[in-house]
């Protein structure tokens, strides 16, 4: 019974998956028949073509083969390339709407033309699928000389993200029934928002799936590297070209988990980077400098220790403890950075506050922001009042105001005060009542930072699954090359006392554990920094910030090798 339902389940999903695939071909730029006659006629004639000829010209089957997979993997790319657009446009639709739909309310509320609206928004390269979208409809608008909500319905059933595609239904009914555009916008921002908020938790959740398996492929690729350990004394087979393979399988999962984790983990920023120099990021470089000219030197004195000279030569540090020392000063940009990337993420918490305190005060007062500020720079917004004082120094010499605020983005470091906060000065420049544009602002603004949270909290119990199976990994690695060290030493005692014994049942010649040891070694500089660069992928921090879980990672590998040698060792001994 149980086999009929896997049947019946499978059947149902491949049904799906063609589906799905058929159904993005109405979404594609060109036409379908283009697309048949210029990419899906070649390609198919590659894969039929490329096997035949193989065949023909009588190769062997280490040739012919790779052609005739080349071939199918060109059909199946030409068949499925419509579905991959699909699902990118999709995803970048999903990902950027919370600051789409802040942005077109904040401009609804200002007194430009609707068609106006969507002509500005279609200009935001950052938006990408919905900046399309945007030009789109104003093409429709223009060209076509339709009216806004009939290209908005036009749209809704060509777009390949479903909410976009409600979002643009409903604004058509509304902009036809005569109802002002703002209003329906103010009015379904908490269920447009709250749909992005079950997407972003949607993502978190497809991440703790992740962790999972990423803990149940380690264990399986640890379990695979400690039997190409010990097999090669077992067997006649190249001791280095097993744990090679093995380390080539190994970084091939992390890199797929790398990848992954870069696909499903929500593409939400904490860094504004900017190409003016202001950046808080720049405060970071002398440590940065520091960091690395410290490791160029403990990796000189590893080398010459290595070679004899100096007060530690030859083997009276282990290898694993001269690794850690060499990588420990990039802990020095790494604590530079975290702490940078942690003053962010506390102005992010004070914005909110600021922009409704702005908006409200300078609604009662209509006065300039310049004048509003004179008395909240004394108010206290945590981390960001230094950056609010800064403001209004610059406001208050009335040169630039665009730039007195983009300075404000950029030294604060914060992705999410420069997008809100550039939609704050478009409104109010463009007329918007500053009371509501801050109330607007500042609620979704608040909404992103409850789901930051959620996302911290995930990144936080990844990062204890990749302490935790890195420990259990080198532990597992270094016991096996002990038993292999031990077997080595009982085939040498019996090679000694002539005994056919240990031709019989070992295979030492080709072994060299030093060599083995040293690629176990290289496993854990590999893990360290693939760990470190998933865990960065997913909180979205800046990279110099993951040189502390790098040197970290490290040393966890390099302490459990030591020890484990130690302690193992003599057991065994």
């Amino acid at each position: 019974m149980a086999t009929a339902d896997d049947e019946g389940s499978f059947e149902v999903d491949l049904r799906d998956v063609v589906l799905s695939v058929a159904d993005s071909y109405r979404y594609m730029e060109m036409s379908l028949e283009r697309y048949v006659l210029l990419v899906l006629l070649p390609a198919t004639a590659l894969a039929i073509g490329l096997p035949i000829g193989a065949t023909v010209a009588g190769a062997p089957l280490a040739i012919s083969l790779p052609l005739s997979l080349l071939g199918a993997l060109s059909f199946l790319g030409a068949v499925a390339y419509p579905k991959v657009v699909q699902d990118r446009k999709r995803k970048q639709i999903r990902e950027r709407f919370h600051l789409f739909l802040t942005h077109i309310t904040v401009l609804s509320m200002t007194n430009i033309d609707r068609v106006e609206v969507f002509r500005r928004l279609s200009h935001v390269e950052e938006y990408g699928a919905l900046a399309e979208e945007m030009g789109r409809v104003v093409a429709l608008v223009d060209t076509w000389n339709q009216s806004l909500d009939d290209a908005c319905r036009r749209r809704s059933k060509q777009v390949p993200s479903e909410l976009l595609e409600d979002f643009f239904e409903r604004l058509a009914y509304t902009v036809g029934a005569g109802q002002n555009m703002s209003e329906f916008l103010v009015d379904e921002q908490d269920s447009i928002i709250q749909q992005f908020v079950i997407r972003y938790e949607s993502d978190l959740q497809k991440l703790d799936v992740l962790k999972e398996l990423y803990l149940s492929m380690m264990l399986s690729t640890t379990f695979v590297l400690v039997f190409a350990t010990v097999l090669p004394l077992l067997i006649a087979v190249p001791p280095t070209l097993l744990v090679g393979g093995v380390i080539v399988m190994f970084v091939f999962v992390q890199g797929a988990f790398l990848f992954i984790i870069h696909t499903v983990a929500p593409q939400d920023p904490i860094w504004f980077h900017a190409a003016e120099g202001r950046s808080p990021i720049r405060r970071t470089w002398p440590y940065l400098g520091v960091g690395f000219l410290l490791t160029g030197l403990a990796l000189a004195v590893a080398l010459l220790s290595s070679l004899g000279y100096g007060p530690l030569a030859g083997d009276t540090v282990p290898l694993a403890i001269w690794m850690g020392v060499c990588v420990t000063p990039l802990s020095v940009p790494g604590i530079a950075m975290r702490r940078e990337e942690q003053r962010v993420k506390d102005r992010d918490q004070g914005f909110p506050s600021f922009i409704r305190a702005l908006g409200s005060v300078e609604s009662v007062k209509q006065s300039s922001t310049a004048s509003v500020l004179r008395t909240l720079r004394n108010k206290d917004f945590g981390a960001l009042t230094p950056n609010v004082d800064a403001l209004y120094k610059r406001l208050n010499t009335r040169i630039d105001t665009a730039r007195s605020w983009r300075l404000f983005a950029i030294e604060s470091g914060s992705y999410l005060i420069q997008k809100f906060g550039d939609m704050y000065v478009v409104g109010r420049r463009m007329g918007g009542d500053p009371k509501q544009l801050g109330q607007v602002i500042s609620k979704n603004f608040n909404e992103v930072l409850r789901v930051r949270e959620q996302r911290e909290q995930a990144t936080t119990t990844f990062i204890g699954v990749v302490y935790g199976i890195t420990a259990a990994a080198i532990f597992s690695a270094f016991i096996g090359l002990e038993i292999a060290g031990q077997m080595l030493t009982i085939a040498e005692g019996l090679a000694e006392s002539d005994s056919q014994i240990a031709t019989m049942l070992f295979n030492p010649d080709l072994y060299d554990i030093d060599l083995i040891e040293f690629l176990l070694l290289f496993v854990i500089l590999l893990n360290a920094l693939l760990s470190s660069l998933m865990i960065r992928l997913m909180d979205r921090g800046h990279p110099v910030s993951g040189f502390l879980h790098f040197v970290l990672l490290t040393w966890v590998g390099a302490l459990v090798s030591v020890l484990t040698e130690y302690v193992v060792g003599g057991l065994i001994a």
